[in-house]
Parts: structure tokens; C-alpha cells; sequence
């Protein structure tokens, strides 16, 4: 059975793009595949700060992937900084990775460009530390955005690296991105993103969650007007949701006219209702419950810690850290 890994950072609420580029195919995936998703608490310190925000974003993550369906008896669920594995084999990365790789990632580029006032030693490496996150499982496939794809190119770089050195230790991920949901369109019509403020947080009250529905930007077309469905965000979006039939009828709806865009926005506000009941009802008892949550990712660092800790012996030895 092939092993999946892929990560998820807690920086803010679960939101649609999210889900539809990432967790439901996580959900998904434990149903075929041996499934080991982390929570990337390392990763978030590069933009949270506050403590309480860190664990409040933690236990909200669990809870948001626990009630969309996670189960952890399938997959090994776990929080990043409960794993020392990571962080250990992210220093070895670092004594081996050329500094002019790391200066090419995308990530990192943006940041300049755009000026950040903290350029941080954590942000420049943030491609070393998500290289160990998966080299350390040696997972067969990574689930990541399209903008994520860089990452693992650098990841595999990385295992090369690793294995021109010390011999053949790491094997090669390969991505695993759904190109139909690789670019999620937010409310403005960019990528669904928290840095954009531009989502619709599946978890949010109805009130908040109409606001955002309602809030998505559209063309100035009347109700009479027929409408483009490719360049239709609310459309867009609740083709994802809908059952073929019901895409194919609103598409026909656009098409022909005599519907207007906030019927639209409608008709999308009540598919996510509907969709992810299950889930919110779940998700409200969940809260409840925060010592189990805190017991699950627990047992899943066990798990993880079991896997991480067998790279780790043969990458030591492999290295000159221990006996050979």
C-alpha cells in the first residue's frame, strides 16, 4: 500500500479552498492509502506569535479535519512539533542545501519582493523544514496546491543531495495535485487565501457565512443578460459542491438568462449548508471535547514517531552521527 503525507499549517480558520484543494481529498485518500497527515505548528511560528493563538489554531484545525472526517483509526494524525524527528533532520538538510536553492523559492522571493519588514531565518528555510517533513515518512505522494509544487521539487533536490552524499538513503516523492481544484477563486476572484482575506470559512456562524456568500465579487451583467460561467465565481464554486445534474442546471440557468447573480449567490450559500451539515453538527460536539482531541493527536504522534525514528537511525548512520 502506497504512503501519502501531507501537511496542513494552522494560520487561521478552514476555509472552502482549503477543503476543496486539500481536505477532501485527505479524506478521501485514508480509504486507499496508508494516510500520515501532520498539523504544521513549526511551520505557522513563522507568522503567529501569540501562544494562545498558536494552540487556539492548533485545536481548531483538529477539530475542522476530525469532523470533515479524518478518522484517525485509518491515519496517523499528529501535531508537527510533537515529532522532534522533524526538526532534527531539518538541521541535517541544512548543513547539505545550497543557500542559492533556497533563495529561489517562491516563498521567499515573494516575501522580498513585496518587502516584508521581518525577513526571517524561519521563512528562508521553511522549504528545508517541509522537506524533512516528508523525507522523513519517505512517502510515495504529497497532496499539495499547485503552489505548493515547487516544494517538493526542492524536497526531492534535497533527498538528491542527500544521496550523492552518503548513498542511496531517500527516495523520491512525487506531488499529487487535482488540477480542477489546484486554484480555488475567493470571494474577490483570487486565490481563495486567509493572506487575502477573500474566503468563506466552512465553520463559520450562517450570518458570517452569508456575508461572505453574498460578499463574492461579480461582473455588472443584469438578470435578463446571459452570463459566463467560466468567469462566474459563485458558479465556480458550487460546481464543486453540487451533484453533476445540479451544475449542469445552474450553468443552464447562466447561460440563458433571467437569473440574477444574488439568486446565485443563494442557491451556492444553501449547497454549503447542506453539504457540510454533517460535518458543523459534528464539529460543535467536537469543541466539547478537547481532551480527546488533544488524546487522539497524541496517539498519532506515537505512531509517527515510530516511522520518523527508523530514517532518522539510518540517516545518523548514514551521516557519522552514530556507529555505522
Amino acid at each position: 500500500m502506497k504512503t501519502v503525507l501531507s501537511g496542513i499549517q494552522p494560520s487561521g480558520k478552514l476555509h472552502l479552498g482549503n477543503y476543496l484543494g486539500a481536505t477532501r481529498q485527505h479524506v478521501e485518500m485514508q480509504e486507499k492509502f496508508k494516510c500520515i497527515y501532520l498539523i504544521a505548528d513549526l511551520h505557522a511560528l513563522t507568522t503567529v506569535r501569540d501562544p494562545e493563538q498558536m494552540r487556539s489554531n492548533t485545536l481548531d484545525l483538529a477539530m475542522d479535519y476530525l469532523a470533515l472526517g479524518i478518522d484517525p483509526e485509518k491515519t496517523i494524525f499528529f501535531k508537527q512539533s510533537d515529532v522532534t524527528q522533524h526538526a532534527e533532520l531539518t538541521w541535517i538538510f541544512d548543513c547539505i542545501t545550497p543557500i542559492g536553492l533556497l533563495e529561489r523559492a517562491h516563498a521567499w522571493k515573494d516575501a522580498e519582493a513585496k518587502k516584508i519588514k521581518e525577513m526571517t531565518a524561519g521563512l528562508f528555510n521553511y522549504p528545508v523544514l517541509m522537506a524533512a517533513d516528508i523525507l522523513v515518512y519517505r512517502p510515495d505522494l504529497v497532496p499539495v496546491g499547485k503552489d505548493q509544487k515547487q516544494h517538493i521539487e526542492i524536497a526531492r533536490d534535497i533527498a538528491m543531495k542527500f544521496n550523492e552524499h552518503f548513498g542511496e538513503t531517500l527516495p523520491m516523492p512525487q506531488d499529487y495535485i487535482k488540477p480542477e481544484v489546484a486554484v480555488v477563486p475567493g470571494t474577490d476572484g483570487q486565490k481563495m487565501s486567509k493572506s487575502y482575506k477573500n474566503t468563506i470559512d466552512i465553520f463559520a456562524e450562517e450570518s458570517v457565512l452569508k456575508k461572505q456568500v453574498m460578499g463574492i465579487v461579480t461582473d455588472s451583467k443584469g438578470i435578463n443578460e446571459p452570463k459566463d460561467p467560466a468567469t462566474c465565481i459563485p458558479y465556480l464554486l458550487y460546481k464543486h459542491l453540487a451533484s453533476s445534474q445540479e451544475a449542469a442546471e445552474m450553468e443552464l440557468q447562466l447561460t440563458k438568462g433571467g437569473t440574477g447573480y444574488g439568486d446565485i449567490k443563494k442557491t451556492l450559500l444553501a449547497k454549503i449548508l447542506e453539504y457540510f451539515a454533517q460535518a458543523r453538527e459534528k464539529r460543535t460536539e467536537l469543541i466539547k471535547k478537547p481532551d480527546e482531541i488533544y488524546d487522539i493527536l497524541s496517539d498519532g504522534a506515537k505512531k509517527a514517531r515510530v516511522i520518523a525514528s527508523k530514517t532518522m537511525e539510518e540517516v545518523k548512520r548514514k551521516v557519522g552521527l552514530t556507529a555505522a
